[in-house]
């Protein structure tokens, strides 16, 4: 094996990305080495890029959509040997020691890790990762398609499956994006009856084939209305990161409903409490997952032939793909191939 390998480095918050050779890393004690076959691109790479969040140093690889073979393992892993199929999401590891972690409550761990901000992540052909950090990846999930799951698919889905939800029940995804077009095939797999809801009437066809059973055009129509007019929605994902158009749900609730908040907006969500007090509703948030939380959505996709929508490119186009994702040009998710 080379003892170098080819990243993609931001050497700077606001610096472009720089492709360079580097020394293939060793995993320490409690670390998995991963050859990576494919990582997601996302949003929240910006931290990265653009600085911003508490802890990031420079030079970092980003990238916390890794999926790949375990290539070595360091000292005192047991659970992991060379050659799994394993992924790393946006959680990277966890102290075990903390009140949350001592509750099993590990996403809100004190010191958690997170893969490709607090140590390098997979824009790169090679990582290491904290043991506790993997997922098992099935098989019969492609590289390129099980990375996005890491992030968006197992936000959408761990929300999804933690609201107090019943087959049956009227749901809707709000946006049919990133996140948006994986929570609707989410949706359809759990039984609901899905609503998808955008802004965008030429993507009613798309959203057919996801699994929608209603289309909402929300730039003709209120949302809020055709939701009430549909019986009440018993929960909204609300995934496209737009404080109005979280804000126009919210009376579309039904009795107990709730909308579940996963795109995360650049400004402050109006809500009308009276329509919540009269509802018994609520607005709420989710973030991501654990290693357990990602690998039950890859299993549970696999089990249903749930994929993203997807652009791959090559590690040397990293400066494209990345700007096609914050351009929202991406359909829907950018995909680098080291």
């Amino acid at each position: 094996m080379s003892e170098t390998m080819r990243a993609a480095v931001v050497d700077e918050a606001g610096a472009e990305f720089e492709v360079v050779e580097r020394a293939v890393p060793e995993p320490a004690s409690g670390e998995v080495r991963v050859a990576v076959e494919a990582c997601g691109i996302c949003h929240s790479d910006v931290f990265v890029t653009e600085g911003g969040y508490p802890g990031v140093s420079y030079p970092r690889i980003p990238g916390h959509e890794v999926v790949g073979y375990v290539d070595s393992v360091g000292g005192s892993v047991e659970n992991w040997s060379a050659g799994d199929y394993v992924g790393a999401g946006w959680h990277g590891g966890h102290c075990f020691t903390c009140e949350p972690c001592r509750r099993g409550e590990f996403l809100n761990c004190e010191r958690a890790e997170i893969t490709g901000l607090t140590f390098d992540g997979g824009y790169a052909e090679f990582t290491t990762v904290p043991a506790e950090a993997l997922a098992a990846v099935p098989e019969d999930l492609a590289a390129a398609d099980a990375a996005p799951l890491l992030c968006a698919g197992v936000t959408t889905y761990n929300a999804l499956r933690n609201a107090d939800l019943q087959p049956g029940d009227l749901v809707a995804v709000q946006g049919v994006g990133g996140l948006g077009h994986l929570g609707i095939q989410y949706a359809r797999a759990a039984g609901y009856e899905t609503v998808a809801v955008s802004r965008s009437p030429d993507k009613e066809p798309l959203a057919s084939e996801l699994g929608a059973d209603h289309f909402v055009n929300a730039a003709d129509e209120d949302p809020a209305e055709r939701l009430q007019a549909l019986g009440g929605a018993d929960g909204v994902l609300a995934t496209a990161p737009s404080s109005d158009a979280i804000a126009s749900v919210v009376e579309g609730v039904g009795i107990g409903g709730s909308v579940i908040v996963v795109g995360v907006p650049g400004e402050d969500v109006p809500v009308n409490a009276q329509h919540l007090i009269g509802t018994a509703g609520s607005v709420e948030g989710w973030g991501s997952g654990d290693a357990r939380d990602s690998q039950d959505t890859l299993e549970f996709s696999s089990l249903r032939g749930i994929t993203p929508k997807i652009e791959t490119y090559p590690l040397e186009e990293v400066e494209t793909a990345y700007g096609r994702m914050m351009e929202n040009e991406a359909r829907f998710r950018a995909v680098l191939k080291p």
